[in-house]
């Protein structure tokens, strides 16, 4: 055994690293969507507007929050993709619709042709973060899948940075022909990645899985590593098939299984109206309603919310294994819920006429994007792999994920109608308190999940007083 871990070194990695490149380029063209709102606002509601009228706000609204309605189709839908016809399929049928968005957009700009074009993108949208963190996983070995895997939320901001960056200094028709190039090269880039190794066991194609994992590693294909690899896969494939199918019913049926059902749900409830993402779509409009004067314009001052979000998921990398899920769970809901009460004060000040330094804010927004990024974006999804086993992870992530665009679709639509009805403030009184319930949810229900294996979480959530007790 210690000779074949020894073994495992061998071959070399670099393929791993482009093919996990190549995946999580949809990723940071989905990223590019995600913020292509907030500088293109100003933009269609201005004189100039490409669509040849000034936008209204609750058209802008319906713009933007039409990408995650129709995210809620594409999750069902990409899951039977991944399972039934592979891995790579399933990210070519992302890209495609992505292209086709951005060539609508500039080839015919009318109000209804952006949201025809936002609401491909969301059924895009709903297969990202189930078919690329799929892929990526199978084709990388356990030595870096952990650093590959940060690339999907990595790449996200780094897309949405780059379109604040180009938004900010390009025009309309310019920033679309630059995000359609990329989503072309990354198209035609996934035409060429290879099939995941483990869906080519399911379908008993042994000798390409085996001419798959050689490719991947460097190595030959009667190397003992591949076939180790390979019959590690097949054992995995047999044991699951081997298995009863599991219905919601039965996860309703078992107590462990609808308490964690119950516990994900509730905190993924949390997650998705917690405001960043709200923050990330209107951010120059979220700057403005602060009512401060900005001596550099409120496009070039977002530039700081997707790097800081970046630096708090390095952050959360560097110490989510010392601290523990819940206890960093518990203090990015803390100090988000009193990042957004800093925002909604702010803005009633301003209101009464206070004088407020212009830096103030901008830090108030920093430090509710830097914690999201830090916790509130990844724990949820980490603790939900760790609960739940295999047998039924991909049934609690479908339900999950179509309740996070749900939930996602409902903020970013009601953002403008509770600004607009009740006063800027709103909205983020509206997150403070979602956030405080998140905290006080922690805290009290959701078990620590760290270096605990799925007997011993199960054992916790079977008994409701062991879930009240467990801290470490």
């Amino acid at each position: 055994m210690i000779s074949l871990e020894k073994d495992f070194k061998r071959g070399h990695t670099y393929r791993q690293w482009i093919f996990a490149l190549i995946a999580n380029g949809i990723i940071f063209t989905y990223g590019m969507e995600c913020g292509w709102i907030s500088p293109t606002t100003k933009i269609l509601q201005s004189e100039q507007s490409p669509v040849g009228e000034v936008v209204s706000v609750n058209v802008i609204s319906w713009i933007a929050s039409s990408m995650s309605l129709s995210a809620i189709l594409g999750v069902s839908f990409y899951i039977f993709i991944l399972d039934n016809y592979g891995r790579k399929l399933g990210l070519i049928l992302i890209a495609i619709p992505q292209v086709i968005s951005w060539i609508i957009r500039l080839c015919y700009s009318t109000t209804i042709t952006l949201i025809i074009s936002r609401v491909l993108a969301g059924l895009a949208a709903g297969g990202c973060f189930i078919v690329v963190p799929t892929y990526v996983k199978e084709i990388s070995q356990d030595d870096i899948r952990g650093i590959l895997g940060t690339f999907v939320a990595l790449l996200q901001m780094s897309g949405v940075l780059f379109m604040y960056i180009i938004g900010a200094f390009l025009n309309y028709y310019t920033v679309i022909i630059i995000t359609l190039a990329f989503t072309i090269v990354v198209t035609f880039l996934v035409l060429k990645a290879p099939e995941s190794p483990a869906f080519l066991v399911k379908q008993k194609k042994y000798d390409e899985a085996t001419e798959t994992v050689a490719y991947l590693r460097g190595l030959d294909m009667d190397d003992k590593i591949v076939k180790h690899l390979v019959d590690s896969m097949k054992n995995e494939d047999d044991l699951c098939k081997s298995m009863p199918n599991v219905s919601f019913a039965s996860i309703l049926r078992k107590t462990s299984w609808r308490r964690g059902l119950f516990l994900i749900i509730t905190i993924f409830s949390f997650h998705a109206m917690n405001g960043a993402y709200v923050i990330s779509t209107y951010a120059s409009q979220v700057l403005l309603s602060t009512g401060v004067k900005f001596k550099i314009s409120p496009e070039i001052q977002t530039f700081s919310f997707p790097i800081f979000m970046v630096i708090g998921i390095l952050a959360l990398a560097s110490c989510v294994e010392k601290c523990g899920r819940k206890f960093l769970l518990f203090a990015s809901f803390l100090i988000a819920a009193l990042s957004m009460a800093v925002i909604s004060i702010l803005i009633i000040l301003q209101g009464l006429g206070w004088r407020i330094p212009a830096w103030l804010p901008v830090l108030a927004i920093i430090s509710t994007v830097t914690i999201y990024g830090a916790g509130i974006s990844a724990l949820p999804y980490i603790i939900m792999t760790e609960m739940f086993s295999f047998q039924i992870r991909a049934k609690v992530m479908g339900i999950v994920i179509t309740l996070v665009w749900a939930l996602t679709a409902f903020v970013v639509t009601t953002y403008t109608p509770l600004t607009n009805y009740i006063g800027p403030y709103a909205p983020f009184l509206f997150y403070t308190f979602v956030n405080f319930l998140g905290a006080v949810f922690t805290f009290v229900y959701i078990p620590e999940t760290r270096a605990k294996n799925e007997e011993e979480i199960e054992a916790i959530l079977e008994n409701r007083n062991n879930i009240l007790n467990s801290q470490t």
